[in-house]
């Protein structure tokens, strides 16, 4: 009987960590924290109308997942924008848009929200590039872009 027992014992010993193991992996406060926020990209075309834009942005830090792409404010460009599905696997997205119509934004226009879901405790910073910008007649015009983070 005690030898029955001594080995109850030791299997209990053994099992009860391995099982302790696959159990607490499946909660979340074992997980990385997730949470998800805005970035809003503003463009500011001066006094000239804006009818195409790109630009790219991605995390230089922290951890991060584009999960939606919004269209700006301005009628002209409402609409979600076009952007490469290939360049979200390494946390960046590239984004262009363009209208042909007569009624363009002029000055700062928000010109798309990027949702992100961020993984981890660690703040993202990000590098937002503009590619180009450039009026109805397609000519460049020089633009400056920036963003502002959402909660």
């Amino acid at each position: 009987m005690k030898k029955v027992m001594v080995i109850i014992l030791l299997s209990i010993s053994v099992i009860v960590p391995v099982l302790a193991r696959q159990t607490d992996s499946e909660y979340p406060e074992n997980q990385p924290k997730v949470r998800f926020a805005p970035v809003n990209i503003y463009l500011d075309s001066g006094n000239k109308p804006l009818a195409a834009y790109q630009f790219e942005l991605k995390a230089t830090a922290g951890q991060i997942k584009i999960v939606g792409v919004e269209g700006g404010q301005h009628q002209a460009f409402e609409e979600a924008p076009y952007y490469d599905p290939a360049a979200l696997a390494n946390d960046r997205i590239i984004i262009a848009a363009f209208n042909t119509g007569s009624e363009l934004p002029k000055g700062r226009t928000r010109i798309a929200t990027i949702h992100l879901q961020i993984i981890g405790d660690a703040e993202p910073d990000y590098e937002l590039k503009l590619t180009v910008a450039a009026d109805a007649d397609a000519n460049e015009i020089p633009a400056k872009i920036s963003f502002e983070k959402g909660e």
